[in-house]
């Protein structure tokens, strides 16, 4: 079997395996509806304190330039850490503290209930980076990269990595999207595809050869792991197509490890 034909077969399976998963029996259009989702609608709280301020930016290090008073409504857009942006029911929005906003009432007259910034923000935040190790074949390699989510279910990832191996040096760029199934799990699985370079260095010393700089694509799956706070343990699994220049494409397992923070 050809390689092209061989790398279809995991990435047909992969589509299908995550269309099962994402997509509610018996409901049509269940996987776009779920990927394409947005955030928790915002939540309607009233002020119990006699006041709380809000500030510029989430943290107190900015300044306050607003004071909502008892009694008053304000809706929660979204949170950093221990930070809550809010929209007064005039249209001014700023950033409270956590300990402000537990001192408001739900609209059943309850005290607001805050759930856990870190994991909550686990499920869904922007930006994420991390450093994996691990192996490229037989070679040890090192990888670094960033990521940025567009919703709970979808992300989109650049990478770099270094490939040390007996005969050669490389360096390795890739671009991928990753689909997250279940973001509201502890132990949460991706799948991903992409396509990347790879540039490889001959330590040949009889013979003089040149870099060598082949396209390739990938597919993969893996898991996410929250262990605390802003931390996540990650590992994976990507077979690699690389179309070399000599016509003769060849295929690659990768398996890494590793750690990521997100913020």
């Amino acid at each position: 079997m050809k390689p092209l034909a061989r790398m279809r077969a995991p990435l047909l399976l992969l589509i299908s395996a995550v269309t099962a998963l994402a997509s509610p029996p018996g409901q049509a259009g269940g996987l776009l509806q779920r990927l394409f989702a947005q955030e928790d609608p915002p939540q309607q709280v009233e002020i119990a304190d006699p006041y709380i301020e809000l500030h510029t930016g989430p943290g107190r290090g900015y300044p306050v330039f607003h004071v909502e008073e008892r009694g008053r409504w304000i809706e929660i857009q979204k949170r950093k850490t221990d930070w809550f942006k809010v929209r007064t029911d005039k249209g001014k929005e700023g950033w409270v503290s956590l300990k402000q906003l537990e001192q408001t009432l739900s609209p059943s007259g309850q005290p607001t209930e805050v759930r856990e910034a870190t994991f909550e923000e686990f499920r869904f935040h922007r930006l994420e980076i991390g450093a994996l190790g691990g192996s490229f074949e037989r070679a040890d390699t090192m990888t670094a990269y960033g990521a940025f989510w567009f919703t709970p279910n979808i992300s989109a990832e650049l990478s770099v990595a270094k490939i040390f191996s007996a005969n050669a040096d490389s360096e390795m760029a890739n671009a991928g999207l990753l689909i997250h199934p279940f973001p509201e799990w502890r132990i949460s699985p991706f799948f991903t595809v992409g396509t990347g370079i790879l540039r490889t260095n001959p330590k040949t010393t009889l013979v003089q050869e040149s870099d060598r700089i082949d396209q390739l694509a990938h597919v993969g799956a893996g898991i996410r792991v929250y262990i605390a706070r802003q931390f996540v343990f990650r590992a994976q699994y990507k077979n690699y197509l690389i179309f070399q220049s000599t016509n003769d494409n060849q295929e690659i397992d990768e398996w890494l490890a590793g750690l990521s923070v997100f913020f």
